[in-house]
């Protein structure tokens, strides 16, 4: 069961806000612990609330003073380097909202776009409908589609260009890319002169009529590798 989100406003309910404060104070008191034993560092913890007559310190005065006038020695301007107040807490969240939002939006924008460019390529007439600003943004994100591919098609041939010796030449790539070593092989040789001779035969002497040749059955031209091309195995 995920927990309910907590709207961050004033408490009313007396009964219920007291029963909040305590367990918020318990908690806080807990993760303040947790810090200083997890972390090493020095940590206090100082709370006035109107339903006890001493603040709650933790976790002793004497701890407290001792980080207090830790904090007193420190120069002005290391004091408030990082201190923020509760307007000022608000204020980066509504900044860190704001910029979320102008996100979302540039992401909303780039895909109602390519949703446009992808409905004209089916011949529809979505363009009529369309105001300058949405023409501007669609020739926008048109050119951004086309830089993209250009600088893929970039990496794309630094890659290859990486990847092949200088001192060869591409033909002997391409050579060792499929498994040739330059060498001449005879039998697929003279296996391709038997097929010259074969096709060059008159057809009754391929099936024994006539003469004394017989061909070959086809299935001991396949197990003899008639084709010495390896794109035919």
């Amino acid at each position: 069961m995920t927990r309910k989100k907590v709207k961050l406003a004033y408490i009313s309910n007396d009964s219920a806000r007291k029963a909040t404060f305590k367990k918020r104070k318990k908690g806080l008191l807990k993760k303040v612990s947790e810090l200083k034993t997890l972390c090493g560092i020095d940590a206090c913890a100082i709370i006035f609330s109107p339903y006890d007559d001493q603040p709650e310190i933790w976790p002793s005065p004497l701890g407290v003073q001792r980080v207090l006038s830790r904090f007193k020695k420190m120069p002005d301007m290391e004091k408030s380097k990082k201190m923020v107040s509760q307007d000022s807490f608000l204020r980066q969240r509504i900044a860190k909202a704001y910029e979320q939002l102008k996100k979302q939006r540039k992401d909303n924008r780039e895909k109602e776009m390519e949703r446009v460019m992808f409905q004209s390529l089916t011949g529809s007439n979505v363009f009529l409908n369309m105001n300058m600003i949405g023409l501007n943004d669609l020739g926008l994100q048109i050119e951004h589609n086309i830089r993209e591919i250009c600088r893929r098609m970039e990496t794309l041939n630094n890659i290859a260009t990486m990847a092949r010796p200088s001192n060869e030449e591409p033909s002997q790539q391409v050579e060792k890319s499929f498994g040739f070593d330059g060498q001449i092989n005879m039998e697929a040789m003279q296996k391709q002169q038997w097929l010259v001779d074969l096709m060059s035969t008159p057809p009754q002497q391929h099936f024994g009529f006539g003469g004394e040749e017989v061909m070959q059955p086809f299935a001991d031209t396949i197990n003899n590798n008639l084709w010495p091309n390896p794109f035919y195995p």
